[in-house]
């Protein structure tokens, strides 16, 4: 199998796409926990990003992992309600934390409207939280990041909307613009509902090994965009970056706007 340098894999449907990439990370973990002996991961929402959440946890090879020592932390958040069904935490806990037994105190959920007052507020809760952990990870074992408000992110999978956003980060909006914080609050998303905290760009190209999972044909010109060499100004799913790897893992479809180069590059997973 040849490797692409942009890290492209190619599936050839949607089923195939997430029974994959649910096996990658169940496989990452263990690696990460063998070495380590905890390992960090950081989810998204969305169609792709909940059905491999579902994959791994019916996966027979999800107990190979100790759950227990998993650490939780989300990309973006939707600010409403804890019980909400627009909650990808909500989603999350369903699907996958509750039947495999994670540890609630190490899921660090977004706070949600019981738990701040605003959006900005929210956002605010959220990044102390996450330099909290990144200065308990110095204390734990001596390990400094290379932004001490960020713990440690083994691996933070994200999804690509049609317009090319990528957690709460849309195109030429103020959140994909933010430098100098780990979390924006964003107010007025084209996507409803409208106020959410993301994580910002520079936040998510902390992480270890960023993985792009995409599906669909409506995804297909944001897929082509983004690995073409689009801004991430106006294309912001062109912006992640792993400080070890970058994957993306796309169908069919949403590999139908690709250059030749690339498809011929590219991995080609059955």
């Amino acid at each position: 199998m040849r490797h692409s340098p942009k890290g492209v894999t190619i599936h050839p449907d949607f089923d195939a796409l997430v029974s994959a990439t649910a096996g990658r990370l169940i496989t990452k973990l263990i690696d990460v926990q063998s070495r380590r002996g905890e390992a960090t991961v950081v989810l998204t929402g969305g169609s792709a990003g909940e059905a491999v959440l579902a994959s791994v946890a019916a996966a027979p090879a999800r107990t190979a992992v100790d759950w227990k020592r998993v650490n939780f932390w989300w990309g973006d958040e939707r600010f409403v309600a804890p019980d909400s069904p627009d909650r990808n935490a909500l989603a999350a806990q369903k699907a996958f934390l509750l039947p495999l037994g994670a540890d609630q105190d190490r899921v660090h959920e977004v706070p949600s409207t019981a738990e701040a007052a605003t959006v900005e507020e929210a956002a605010e809760i959220y990044a102390a939280e996450l330099e909290r952990a990144a200065q308990s990870e110095v204390l734990a074992d001596g390990f400094t990041e290379a932004d001490p408000r960020l713990p440690r992110f083994d691996v933070l999978l994200l999804g690509v909307g049609p317009d090319a956003h990528v957690a709460s980060l849309f195109p030429e909006m103020a959140g994909i613009r933010t430098t100098g914080q780990t979390t924006v609050a964003v107010r007025n998303s084209p996507k409803p509902p409208p106020e959410r905290v993301s994580l910002t760009l520079e936040a998510i190209n902390s992480a270890e090994e960023v993985w792009l999972t995409v599906a669909g044909e409506d995804k297909a010109g944001a897929v082509g965009l983004a690995l073409a060499g689009a801004g991430p100004v106006q294309v912001p799913a062109a912006g992640p970056r792993g400080q070890q790897k970058t994957r993306w893992l796309i169908d069919q479809a949403a590999a139908s706007q690709l250059p030749d180069r690339l498809l011929e590059a590219g991995d080609h997973e059955s």
